[in-house]
């Protein structure tokens, strides 16, 4: 009977462990800025960050950024430098956001159709830059709302973001306007 109730235990602790979320840890991160709204520069600081990428944005974002961040994407890609981002659905019914300035840059935009609601908040770029945080990429976010943002350097942060963006994808569809 004992041994019984120690092979239960045993198989409860096995299951709770393989259906545990696995956490992915990253040492060594190579540097962090770290910004606070309301006008504490996050604007700025993302849209330097996209004018230096050389190859590639992703965003990740649960709605369209602001018409400055917007913009700075639509001339990265007019520089040649692939952009694609990633909202949510919710973005389907709006009709004032800055998707028609993205696709007038021809810039791949997918709707996240699988979950209610997809709030991230993430740029990559080039594979090494993550800006993430609870910075909306908005201008209201930057004048009025109490945010943070952090910009990381670290390729191994950036494949983590990467590899989620990608399990993303998968169940995403292209927006059309």
């Amino acid at each position: 009977m004992k041994a019984r109730w120690i092979t239960l235990q045993l198989t409860a602790l096995l299951f709770m462990v393989s259906s545990a979320v696995a956490v992915e840890t990253v040492k060594g991160i190579s540097s962090a800025d770290f910004y606070f709204s309301p006008r504490g520069g996050l604007v700025e600081a993302v849209i330097k960050e996209i004018d230096s990428a050389g190859s590639r944005i992703v965003v990740h974002a649960h709605s369209f950024p602001s018409y400055e961040i917007a913009k700075a994407l639509a001339d990265a890609k007019k520089r040649g430098v692939k952009v694609i981002v990633l909202v949510d659905r919710s973005q389907k019914k709006e009709k004032d956001t800055t998707a028609f300035v993205l696709g007038k840059a021809e810039i791949l935009i997918y709707i996240d159709s699988d979950h209610v609601v997809a709030n991230n908040n993430v740029m990559i770029i080039d594979g090494d830059v993550v800006i993430t945080g609870s910075f909306n990429f908005t201008k209201e976010a930057e004048e009025k709302n109490a945010e943070n943002m952090l910009i990381i350097r670290s390729s191994k942060v950036a494949a983590l973001y990467l590899k989620n963006f990608d399990r993303h994808m998968a169940h995403s569809m292209i927006f059309r306007h």
